[in-house]
């Protein structure tokens, strides 16, 4: 996978976060902090209204990496994050993803992580680094189904009891 990848390559994608979605990430991280909830008390804060968590707007990217590109079998390795605005419920997102580095002897990839208003403003920055998987799932189960016939022969041998050394 990472040898069909390139430096400068992009994924993206919108998202409009609701008021249901932060309740929810909040039950399911237990933040349940006011700047998050409470009118009242946000009203009496620098951001005026509730924000949605900073870690909930981090973890879109996962969307990306882990279907898209590079895919399944991803591995997530670090992610840093930079907020620099703030996040509200029902602003229209842009998340996107950029091939900074590739480091093809590691089997690592680094990412420029960003995410941006509807008006283009960037309200979070990062990089996170990825372990692509070693090969593609098709290219994996059409190895697996080739069958050589040393392979077959030895299993042929192997089903009637024949002991048999394999070389491998």
């Amino acid at each position: 996978m990472i040898r069909k990848m390139h430096v400068g390559d992009y994924r993206s994608y919108q998202r409009v976060i609701t008021c249901d979605d932060i309740k929810t990430f909040g039950e399911l991280t237990g933040d349940q902090n006011l700047a998050h909830f409470d009118e009242e008390y946000c009203s009496k804060t620098i951001f005026k209204k509730p924000i949605v968590h900073g870690m909930f707007i981090g973890c879109l990217f996962s969307k990306i990496f882990g279907m898209e590109y590079p895919g399944e079998g991803t591995i997530y390795c670090s992610q840093s994050l930079k907020f620099l605005k703030p996040v509200y419920p029902g602003m229209q997102l842009t998340v996107k993803i950029t091939v900074k580095e590739i480091i093809l002897e590691k089997n690592r990839v680094i990412f420029t992580t960003e995410i941006f208003s509807q008006e283009g403003e960037c309200l979070l920055t990062g990089e996170a680094v990825m372990m692509p998987r070693k090969e593609s799932i098709d290219e994996k189960a059409n190895h697996e189904n080739e069958v050589s016939s040393d392979d077959q022969r030895w299993h042929d041998d192997h089903d009637r009891g024949v002991p048999h050394v394999r070389n491998t």
